[in-house]
């Protein structure tokens, strides 16, 4: 089967598609860019293949219309087993690297904290949504148990806080930066055993339903995925092991990405970790006008990553924690370099953290709407793409602020939305092969 790769890369996340001759996306990938990009663009492209596979695995499954009830559970139970084992293998090599830094002192400590790592790890791996891989969220996930398990120690005086988190700081750059083999073919076996043993005595099938999963994991492993051909885009796309013909700037990737999400937008607003950008649309998604913020990352999805680290927060939970907010705070810069001074310094005077946060969404939105307003307005249908798209927060305030400056408009997020550059860049690539015949438009 011939594939078309798009690949996004961005100053906080790397992303990767995989779409086929029909234009389908088939498979999906992210990771943090982290200081390798290489890395950052093997490791996306490598998680979009593995998808593309799962997504194979669930037709092959769902084609027998006599048990294609069982496809979803089967599938579920196959891929949440798989990442289960991914997340061991980056847990092995984390607790690795920190124990052959660790002292004396702390090498006990470490051991216990990560044997509760993996025992939860355990505990987890059978139910529940399946754990994403990347880079970035093996770090948020093994990041905030293992704080919690470092503070707990620290408490009890068996080690000190600041020397057991130097400790993961230095691993994970490492786990990132040198990680283990996260493949389907590195995983998939010892997958298929952990899954096995789930559908036999749990209730999502018996041993008919594990046979046929094996055999549909068979067919699915020798179907070959070739890379027909590869378009980059994204704020390294310098740094993309692509040629430069193979190469498209992020202003069109975001238009022609978003133009396939859906057809009848006309506006664009992206917030991703590094800049902003406003862009206009045709009725055939080819770019009419555009508007960028500055160098500065003010507003952007990192400003919101140096708020998470100074509060001790997942990313993710910026959002909900900012829509408790009964009385924003006024916040009137969004600076980047003076992010964790200002909050401190709204903290120390009695301000609540919702208020301060609903505050700085707000600001970010402000921003945003002035590039909005400076590219040509809001225009219905309106959509809303990027990382921060994902924020709930960001996502009200630019609803409130889009209603009060323009009136009533569609506004359009789709759950892939932080995908919109890759899928840009992977219809590039395709186009290639519509204009030679080779597929269809």
């Amino acid at each position: 089967m011939k594939v078309w790769i798009g690949i996004d890369l961005g100053s906080t996340t790397t992303k990767a598609v995989v779409m086929t001759a029909a234009g389908e996306i088939l498979g999906r990938g992210i990771t943090n860019s982290r200081s390798n990009y290489d890395v950052a663009c093997a490791v996306a492209r490598e998680d979009a293949m593995t998808t593309a596979r799962f997504e194979l695995l669930r037709q092959a499954v769902d084609a027998d219309p006599e048990r294609a009830p069982r496809a979803a559970a089967l599938v579920r139970a196959l891929h949440h087993a798989f990442r289960g084992e991914q997340y061991a293998r980056q847990l092995e090599a984390l607790a690795t690297s920190c124990l052959a830094a660790a002292g004396a002192p702390e090498r006990p400590v470490l051991e216990d904290l990560f044997a509760a790592l993996r025992a939860a790890a355990g505990a987890a791996s059978g139910d529940g949504e399946a754990p994403r891989s990347g880079g970035e969220f093996f770090r948020d996930l093994a990041g905030s148990s293992y704080l919690r398990l470092a503070e707990e120690a620290a408490r009890t005086g068996a080690a000190r806080f600041d020397r057991l988190m130097g400790l993961f700081d230095r691993a994970i750059l490492k786990v990132e930066n040198e990680p283990p083999d996260l493949s389907f073919a590195a995983n998939i076996g010892a997958a298929v055993e952990r899954a096995t043993a789930a559908l036999t005595h749990g209730e999502t099938g018996g041993a008919d339903d594990v046979e046929r999963l094996a055999t549909a994991v068979r067919t699915v492993f020798d179907t070959p995925l070739e890379e027909a051909d590869s378009v980059g885009t994204g704020y390294g796309r310098a740094r993309l092991p692509f040629p430069k013909e193979r190469i498209r700037s992020e202003i069109l990737c975001h238009g022609l990405g978003a133009h396939y999400f859906f057809p009848r937008t006309t506006t664009v607003l992206d917030i991703g970790g590094q800049d902003t950008k406003a862009i206009q649309l045709d009725a055939a998604g080819l770019v009419t006008g555009f508007q960028m913020n500055d160098r500065c990352a003010a507003g952007c999805g990192r400003y919101l990553g140096y708020i998470a680290d100074e509060m001790n927060l997942g990313l993710h939970e910026l959002g909900p924690l900012a829509r408790q907010s009964r009385r924003p705070v006024r916040i009137a810069s969004t600076c980047t370099v003076f992010a964790g001074a200002e909050l401190r310094d709204r903290l120390a005077a009695g301000e609540r953290r919702e208020d301060i946060l609903a505050g700085l969404h707000r600001a970010i939105i402000l921003r945003a709407m002035s590039l909005l307003a400076r590219s040509g307005g809001v225009h219905d249908e309106f959509t809303f793409t990027g990382g921060v798209a994902r924020n709930s927060a960001a996502l009200e305030a630019l609803q409130r602020l889009v209603a009060e400056n323009y009136g009533a408009r569609t506004l359009n997020v789709s759950p892939d939305s932080i995908y919109t550059g890759a899928v840009g860049a992977a219809l590039f690539a395709r186009r290639g092969a519509v204009e030679s015949g080779a597929c269809a438009a």
